[in-house]
């Protein structure tokens, strides 16, 4: 699905292109970029907008190498081609799909196979696990479901089967593994949301909550977690090593482990008479508002906003809720930034009153499908992810 915001003139296109509208056209009949008839105007035509972005931005390259390279890297234009992930203006897309309409509508299984196959089956979902591994339970969630998948690559004989159908059949294996690090569960023919509902004593109607925040949680683009996973599958690796990386990736303080952070800032500010006394006690320490803001979403992260408006619907005479709503709103008016998916997951643990750390167990499972879902698409190109370094040390001295 294409907005509004995806299509430009043929004015506005030409001039991001600094070209004449012939060669514009030309682009168009060599197929360089898509173009479509303009609603209620016949004969006008409007051009796809990452279609020129792209060749504005190879053009950029060739013609000043070492810019496009310190840039590349810096919450920019993404540096390579994915048919998962849209992030649109405030809104974001999963294969065309509206993530949010499809966190209220549709299960974990159906939206893994959107991501994973571009279809609603679930044929895969209803195959017995390969392989069953113990739970070490002393362990951290992140480290013990690394061990889980280190034990459970070891001896599944599929691992290594790199079609995208096998690769399907081993993420939902991975999906299942990593719901029993995080749970002890088996599963019992529950889906993966009934088990975590229920590890975490909450009812059927809780399950969907959970459920929701796995699937906006399913993919974000090129985030550092998948961009990792991209380059452990552009080695030839088997998806447990995908996934192991991105869990690594994911854990850290700066990606999904922020949400730890929130965790605490919530506890800590909960015993205050003054929210926005202690939201300013905090600025004037140096110590930032956690779970605020993100770069991609001037106008709020759209996750966030919908997990919170779940909430409301749901627990709206929750103190918790007013509580962490009273935070948003205080934090938002010292800083002018918005709830982010890591406030809002760790808000969703405060009113759920599930144990420290879910958030980042709910982040690492649903974002697990999304990291399937690029090693899928990167075991199809058959390319080796390696980037060139701008050598900025000590000059070697030729005698």
């Amino acid at each position: 699905m294409k907005t509004a915001r995806s299509w430009m003139s043929a004015a506005d296109a030409a001039r991001m292109l600094g070209v004449s509208r012939a060669t514009l056209y030309a682009y168009v009949s060599r197929g360089f970029i898509r173009s479509q008839s303009q609603p209620g105007a016949a004969r006008e035509r409007q051009y796809a907008r990452d279609d020129v972005e792209r060749l504005r931005r190879r053009t950029e390259e060739r013609r000043d190498p070492d810019k496009a390279t310190a840039r590349a890297l810096q919450w920019g234009m993404p540096i390579m081609e994915s048919s998962i992930t849209l992030i649109d203006g405030n809104r974001l897309y999963y294969r065309g799909h509206d993530a949010v309409t499809l966190s209220r509508s549709r299960s974990v299984a159906e939206v893994a196979s959107l991501i994973w196959t571009g279809r609603f089956e679930t044929d895969f979902a209803a195959v017995a696990p390969r392989v069953v591994v113990a739970e070490n339970k002393n362990l951290a969630f992140i480290a013990r479901a690394q061990s889980m998948l280190a034990a459970a690559s070891a001896h599944d004989t599929l691992a290594f089967d790199l079609r995208s159908s096998s690769v399907a059949l081993t993420g939902w294996q991975i999906l299942q593994l990593l719901t029993r690090a995080a749970t002890g569960s088996r599963g019992g023919g529950r889906t993966i949301d009934e088990v975590l509902a229920r590890a975490w004593n909450l009812g059927a109607r809780n399950a969907d909550v959970i459920r929701s925040a796995l699937i906006l949680c399913a993919d974000h683009e090129l985030n550092v977690s998948s961009f990792t996973a991209r380059c452990v599958a552009s080695a030839g690796s088997h998806p447990y090593a995908v996934v192991m990386a991105g869990l690594a990736a994911l854990e850290g303080t700066r990606h999904g482990g922020a949400s730890a952070r929130v965790e605490s800032m919530l506890a800590a500010m909960r015993p205050a008479r003054s929210l926005g006394n202690a939201v300013g006690e905090r600025l004037r320490r140096g110590e930032p508002m956690e779970g605020f803001g993100h770069p991609l979403y001037r106008e709020g992260d759209p996750r966030a906003r919908a997990l919170l408006e779940l909430l409301h619907d749901r627990y709206a005479r929750s103190a918790e809720l007013a509580f962490v709503m009273a935070v948003a709103d205080a934090a938002t008016s010292a800083t002018r930034e918005k709830p982010n998916v890591d406030f809002a997951l760790a808000a969703l643990a405060r009113v759920l009153r599930l144990p420290f750390g879910s958030p980042l167990i709910l982040f690492a499972i649903g974002r697990t499908t999304g990291w399937i879902g690029h090693a899928i698409e990167q075991y199809a190109t058959g390319q080796l992810i390696r980037p060139r370094a701008k050598y900025v040390g000590i000059v070697p001295v030729v005698s």
